[in-house]
């Protein structure tokens, strides 16, 4: 056959393939255009499911009466004029494609007026970008579109449609996230004539939180901490949930490039990086967060419906989010908190291969909530080790025949986590303070206590070694063996002497300080474990941090061994000194407070 130039309509029905997708696709171009025209509030009509009507309405700068033929027209556009603009794009829409597209697939109509016009003007389209004939009409300042009857000449593609209800989800999911990233936006959804969801503008951080709340639930302000940081020409701010506060699903993450809303690998990798160590196996975190940085570091045109983006220094951009994310949740310390206190009736149950960077991150603004209750999270504890107050000998700790005396300095709050008075079925420490009582799993903050020191310790190239008395004989396989041998320099960097004595034999001379000397088999064949899992050198240094917590948990008092009130003490001092205190390596929540307030609530004092 002949080459043959396409009709117009048909071109346009092609390009509206990639734009027009579904209802929601729609809704989303469109609301996007109010974002560009200035708009303070948009409305958004919808009748069964969009299907039939999808009608929105802003009060922005509006369409002057010679550029609605070309706004209808494919490739015309107020928002690029050379290929600079478009490597420095700050609009939301600025390929000209959408509204031609629609018009091909539906049957639209457009409705505009300028601040200083006589009256709108009203004009109808086809998709064939031809005889438009504006017509005035009664409209105030803004734009109205009305699209009709979707997919009405492509019937293949209606059959693809789901049913009414879910078509509308979409709309309804749209816009929540779609309001997210525009405060000052009042957005209000009516479904087949019914109000769904009306949010007024919120300028104030009292209000964004609010908008927050009604779209995320009143838990995510609650169980989040507030971050705003800023470092080489990249600013982020907003919202990251406790670790402790996770999901099963990816359904509460909300990331925006300069107001535009994406789904990113390269993001997901940071944040996935950032709760590595803090999250429990199989939960995701949530996060509302803004990523703010020039426009022309970020290529806005990697896709036709705009949902990815493309970054020019994807490295610089990870390693921010990560030390970002990184570091608010390593400020999530006991007396580093505010509102620290525990709802008692709320229930909501990767780390770097090198140390951080001196990258020169500015926390502007912090604040946090802590961790709700959680049900209890089983775990297999390593073998007994030596008393707990034996690893830190320069603590000035409370002594057992003092007691009473560390009682009555709780009541000073000179600490965040009080002074201990029990050690409840030899497994939680119950701790007094100023203003209420904390539980802690002792097991789990020690976990997380000697995790981070020896994360420190590794990083730092300084782990110190104390030597066996009598050297240790570990039986292990041949393989084994010969990977304590091959990897002796690992080891070594650890804190371990480990050298290979016959076929399947190694003998263990020195071990880290931190962890005290028994049941060093068991965690030298766990470490060996992990080597042959992650395979050989580069890989056992780029997973050094699963080794390390490894040990940190082997090293950790076990469950069910009795502490006294000095060894409970000293590691209180410790907590508060910890970076993420909050949650063990496996993600398990470590301490919990209950204020006076809520005790008194429980019991129905004052009532």
């Amino acid at each position: 056959m002949r080459i043959q130039s396409l009709p117009t309509q048909l071109v346009n029905q092609i390009a509206a393939g990639e734009v027009v997708e579904r209802p929601s696709s729609i809704v989303k171009e469109l609301v996007e255009n109010c974002f560009d025209a200035g708009a303070t509030q948009i409305t958004i009509d919808v009748e069964q499911g969009g299907i039939r009507i999808i009608k929105i309405r802003d009060n922005g700068c509006g369409i002057f009466k010679d550029d609605l033929p070309l706004a209808l027209s494919r490739h015309a556009t107020s928002k690029i004029a050379s290929l600079q603009d478009l490597e420095h794009v700050s609009s939301m829409g600025f390929r000209g494609e959408a509204l031609p597209s629609i018009s091909s697939v539906a049957r639209l109509t457009l409705i505009s007026r300028t601040n200083d016009a006589d009256c709108a003007w009203k004009v109808s389209a086809d998709g064939s970008e031809k005889d438009f004939d504006p017509q005035p009409d009664p409209h105030p300042a803004g734009t109205t579109i009305d699209v009709r009857d979707l997919f009405y000449n492509t019937p293949a593609r209606r059959k693809f449609l789901k049913t009414e209800k879910t078509e509308f989800s979409h709309i309804e999911s749209l816009i929540k996230k779609m309001a997210l990233s525009r405060f000052d936006i009042g957005f209000t959804l009516n479904h087949n004539q019914r109000e769904i969801i009306n949010l007024k503008p919120a300028e104030l951080e009292y209000d964004q939180e609010k908008r927050i709340a009604s779209i995320c639930g009143s838990a995510f302000i609650e169980n989040s901490v507030k971050i705003d940081f800023e470092a080489s020409g990249l600013q982020l701010r907003g919202w990251v949930g406790l670790p402790t506060f996770s999901r099963s699903q990816q359904d509460m993450q909300f990331f925006y490039v300069n107001g535009r809303l994406i789904k990113d690998r390269l993001v997901t990798h940071a944040v996935k990086q950032a709760y590595q160590d803090v999250l429990f196996h199989g939960r995701h975190p949530v996060f509302v967060l803004y990523l703010t940085l020039d426009p022309a570091l970020v290529d806005v045109n990697a896709h036709p419906a705009k949902l990815e983006v493309r970054f020019r220094e994807g490295r610089l951009v990870h390693d921010f989010l990560y030390r970002a994310l990184h570091r608010s949740l390593a400020d999530l310390r006991p007396g580093n908190q505010q509102n620290s206190v525990v709802k008692i009736e709320e229930f909501t149950p990767i780390q770097p291969t090198e140390p951080d960077s001196p990258l020169p991150i500015k926390n502007r603004s912090f604040s946090s909530t802590p961790s709700p209750i959680q049900s209890s999270l089983s775990m297999n504890v390593a073998e007994d080790i030596k008393a707990y107050a034996s690893l830190y000998p320069k603590h000035e700790s409370i002594t057992n025949d003092d007691a009473n005396q560390s009682i009555l300095n709780a009541t000073e709050g000179t600490y965040p986590l009080g002074y201990a008075i029990a050690h409840l079925h030899s497994v939680f420490i119950l701790s007094e303070t100023e203003t209420g009582i904390i539980l802690v799993d002792a097991h789990a903050a020690h976990e997380r206590v000697n995790y981070e020191r020896l994360k420190k310790q590794y990083y730092e190239g300084n782990v110190p070694s104390q030597p066996l008395l009598l050297p240790l004989k570990i039986q292990v396989s041949s393989v084994e063996a010969e990977l304590a041998e091959q990897e002796h320099p690992f080891f070594e960097a650890l804190g371990f002497e480990l050298n290979r004595s016959g076929p399947e034999t190694i003998v263990l001379r020195s071990t880290p300080a931190l962890l005290g000397r028994e049941n060093m088999d068991t965690l030298i064949k766990d470490i060996l474990a992990d080597i042959v899992t992650h395979g050989m050198s580069q890989r056992v240094l780029e997973k050094s941090n699963e080794i390390l917590a490894t040990m940190a948990c082997h090293g950790s008092v076990r469950a069910k061994r009795k502490l006294t009130i000095d060894e409970m003490n000293a590691l209180l001092r410790d907590m508060e000194q910890t970076e993420r205190i909050g949650q063990c390596n496996h993600g398990r929540p470590t301490w919990v407070e209950f204020s006076t307030a809520d005790l008194d609530k429980f019991f129905l004092r004052g009532q």
